[in-house]
């Protein structure tokens, strides 16, 4: 029988079926609405529920934001920042948290609680995982409005920066190369202050993922060493409207999905407060992990490797519409395992081994220095198989390490680049040289066609050379060769 796997809508054939797990990727997620059935009642819930629902939602927000306002009249940045709301402000708390549920209750979200929130004294901090939607701040109005950690840009927004400003969050500044170092000095002096402030409540994943694994958690929640309250978040429902993920539904699409079901439920489980160690204090990255495998543990999934500068990645190759952006993370994970940490010697045996851009599993093997059966190879050859052939397009691949190793984009990665783009590098065809100019430069396709355009009225061959030695001499492109490591 012919052996076949499915993974990320890409049929896999011709090498043994990998576990999925193996290849589980945390920054996808696909909704199609493929029922007849279901297309019917999202329809007439588009016309009928949707509209009530959503003037609901806006009447309880803008009434929230009108108390939101009340309770921080008199009161400068200066004073959010460094103490404590008191009195009938913090009272307004309890307020602000009902109607902020109410919102998610009239749109149809039924919230379950399972356990009990601690206390502050208890576990100054609240760790929330996992991370999946924007929906997630519900979490915010169940715990009674704790300190979230917010972008200072969130905060000058007129409307919701009303509501975020109430929880006293924890800044960060984007623009200040310091920021990280203020910010983990913040949560500890928060965490460890005897005056009366929120909880701290933190996403230590860092980015939104479908919930079919925890990602690394980032260290801020746990360099103060003191207790903290774990707390799980789930989505029990039989259409997932809610993950919202870098390969996947729009914002709008999700919401108005959710806003179109009967009702959907929103689990929060308040898991035993963990206390840290001696030696957990002492390293964080251990407290960090060990409390990750308690959550997995309750939430009855794997941990993951992957982490949130990875989605810095996926941005990239989102940028340049490369195909399946997702996938990139799990060629990087899988060239980690193999050892590989450079281009050069890929595309150079790939240019000396093939005349083609087709390439069987036992070129691919040659190419990356391994032997045929290397697990961690056969996986990532299967991530590039399209319509179950045996062959993949080894130019793909090249171009895809190219976009991982471009940390800096040097003249040197832009020759490598024109290199991986053909077999034949002296005379490129119209798609492989504006890709490689794509990818190179980090350009727009329209901008690489208008400049491809231009070139050929000069020259009738285009390769790496004869580019730049048009763009030396044009005043727009000439930057890019302007040395022979400078960055472009």
């Amino acid at each position: 029988m012919e052996n076949k796997c499915k993974m990320n809508g890409r049929l896999k054939d011709s090498l043994p079926c990998i576990p999925s797990e193996l290849l589980l990727n945390p920054f996808v997620h696909h909704l199609e609405l493929t029922s007849t059935l279901d297309k019917i009642k999202t329809a007439f819930l588009t016309v009928t529920f949707l509209p009530l629902r959503v003037v609901c939602i806006a009447l309880l927000l803008a009434l929230a934001w009108v108390l939101a306002c009340v309770g921080l009249v008199g009161l400068d940045e200066n004073d959010v920042r460094c103490k404590p709301l008191t009195g009938w402000r913090r009272a307004l708390v309890r307020t602000l948290s009902w109607l902020g549920r109410s919102t998610y209750e009239v749109g149809g979200m039924h919230l379950k609680v399972i356990g009990q929130q601690a206390s502050r004294e208890e576990a100054p901090i609240l760790v929330i995982a996992p991370h999946s939607t924007f929906m997630d701040a519900v979490i915010v109005y169940v715990t009674g409005f704790p300190s979230i950690i917010s972008r200072r840009e969130s905060g000058l927004n007129p409307f919701i920066g009303k509501l975020i400003n109430y929880t006293q969050p924890v800044y960060v500044w984007r623009d200040d190369p310091k920021s990280r170092q203020k910010t983990i000095k913040e949560i500890v002096s928060r965490a460890t202050s005897k005056l009366e402030w929120p909880q701290i409540l933190i996403f230590p994943e860092g980015t939104c993922t479908n919930r079919k694994a925890l990602i690394t958690f980032k260290l801020g929640a746990f360099y103060p060493g003191v207790p903290v309250q774990p707390v799980c978040i789930r989505y029990p429902n039989e259409l997932d409207t809610v993950t919202w993920t870098w390969e996947g539904p729009g914002a709008l699409k999700l919401l108005w999905l959710t806003l179109t079901r009967f009702n959907s439920t929103c689990e929060i489980e308040f898991l035993p407060v963990y206390n840290p160690s001696e030696a957990e204090k002492q390293n964080p990255k251990l407290y960090a992990n060990n409390v990750r495998n308690v959550m997995a543990k309750a939430l009855g999934i794997p941990v993951s490797d992957y982490n949130y500068s990875d989605t810095l990645l996926i941005k990239k190759a989102v940028e340049l519409n490369l195909p399946s952006a997702s996938d990139l993370v799990k060629v990087q994970k899988l060239r980690s395992k193999i050892g590989l940490d450079t281009v050069d010697i890929e595309v150079q045996k790939a240019s000396q081994l093939l005349k083609k851009d087709l390439c069987s599993v036992v070129e691919f093997a040659k190419i990356l220095g391994v032997g045929v059966n290397d697990v961690s190879m056969q996986e990532l050859f299967q991530l590039y198989i399209k319509n179950g052939e045996k062959i993949i397009d080894i130019r793909e691949y090249l171009l895809d390490i190219i976009v991982i190793h471009m940390k800096s984009k040097t003249v040197n990665m832009a020759r490598l680049a024109f290199e991986a783009a053909s077999c034949d590098q002296s005379n490129m065809s119209r798609s492989e040289a504006v890709h490689a100019l794509k990818i190179a430069f980090n350009m727009s396709e329209e901008r690489t066609e208008r400049i491809f355009s231009k070139f050929e009225s000069t020259s009738s061959k285009f390769n790496y050379e004869s580019f730049r030695e048009y763009a030396l001499g044009k005043e727009d492109l000439a930057w890019i060769f302007a040395g022979p490591k400078k960055d472009c």
